[in-house]
């Protein structure tokens, strides 16, 4: 797979390192683990955890090299674990090295099934313990005590991983294979590394799960936003790759306008109303219809097909207001 730098969008796309901050948001914090005292510490077992990799002070006392200088290592080369799983959380796997605690997210395991129920997630994820996984570490951050592997990272060989980010580029378009979905994004395989669609850059529109959108399997063209070549990162975008009709819309909606759509989503406070595609407006629950009901779904369904009237359109806002009030609309269903 590669880049098409003749396709890339007009405007430069924006870098925006929260989406990497998003990564591990659903995820349970790991609980810190204190050093070892060093005035009761037993070499001998100390010794054994740590393989006896030792250094040795200028009056001879042995000191135990830092762990976290050894992930930060391993790391950089790109170096595979043979890793027992200890334990789990709902956002993935625990793991122990070197006194360490480890966390491989369920994002970064291969063969994990979706499940948009957390329950079923947990129950799946328990089903782990106890079996080895080989695994690349793939953040080592000793400040926040954070030790992140990925099972989908150690089958990757390391000279194709570096070939890919050596020329991808903010803008370029490319095509990758969706390996995962989680609540905060899609993960894609572009050929060697793994770029993640934040769920704000699926659609112009709102979306409620990434498998609205997509499903593991699919292939996608996508925007690069962000290459972070250090940490291995790649930022993506699937909306960017379509124009957003939200630039124009203030030039083909207007206050008092009778338009038609579909019934995408119904809330308590009303319904969302697909006008074209990516671009939805909302009846308001006040605006649906005259008289008291009890609900949104009393008054429309999803699926069904609306005539409305424009109230506001603010296209800076992505805002556009309808209504429904005073007209007459059938059951009719696309």
């Amino acid at each position: 797979m590669s880049s098409n730098p003749n396709n890339r969008p007009a405007r430069r796309p924006e870098a925006d390192d929260s989406y990497w901050a998003a990564l591990f948001e659903q995820e349970e914090s790991l609980r810190p683990i204190s050093p070892p005292d060093t005035h009761e510490t037993n070499w001998n077992s100390l010794n054994e955890r740590l393989d006896g990799r030792f250094r040795w002070a200028d009056g001879g006392q042995p000191q135990v090299e830092d762990p976290w200088e050894l992930a930060q290592e391993m790391f950089e080369s790109d170096q595979k674990l043979q890793l027992p799983v200890t334990g789990h959380n709902k956002g993935g796997l625990l793991v122990q090295w070197k006194g360490i605690q480890g966390f491989v997210p369920a994002s970064q395991l291969v063969d994990l099934p979706q499940f948009h129920v957390e329950r079923e997630r947990v129950r799946a994820l328990q089903e782990w313990q106890d079996k080895t996984l080989t695994l690349k570490i793939i953040e080592v951050n000793r400040a926040t005590n954070r030790l992140i592997l990925s099972e989908r990272a150690a089958q990757v060989k390391a000279e194709e991983r570096e070939n890919l980010l050596s020329y991808l580029k903010t803008g370029d378009q490319i095509e990758g294979e969706v390996t995962n979905l989680t609540n905060f994004g899609v993960f894609v395989d572009l050929g060697g590394v793994e770029g993640l669609i934040h769920i704000s850059e699926l659609s112009w529109s709102r979306v409620l799960h990434p498998s609205d959108i997509l499903e593991p399997g699919n292939t996608v063209s996508v925007v690069v936003l962000n290459v972070d070549r250090r940490n291995q990162r790649v930022a993506l975008s699937l909306k960017r790759t379509k124009k957003d009709p939200w630039r124009t819309a203030e030039q083909r909606y207007y206050a008092g306008q009778l338009v038609e759509g579909v019934v995408s989503n119904i809330v308590n406070y009303g319904a969302f109303v697909l006008l074209e595609e990516e671009l939805e407006g909302l009846i308001h629950i006040s605006e649906l219809a005259e008289g008291s009901f009890l609900h949104p779904r009393n008054v429309v369904q999803s699926g069904m097909k609306v005539t409305a009237r424009v109230l506001t359109v603010d296209a800076a806002s992505k805002r556009l207001a309808l209504s429904l009030r005073g007209l007459a609309n059938g059951a009719s269903r696309g």
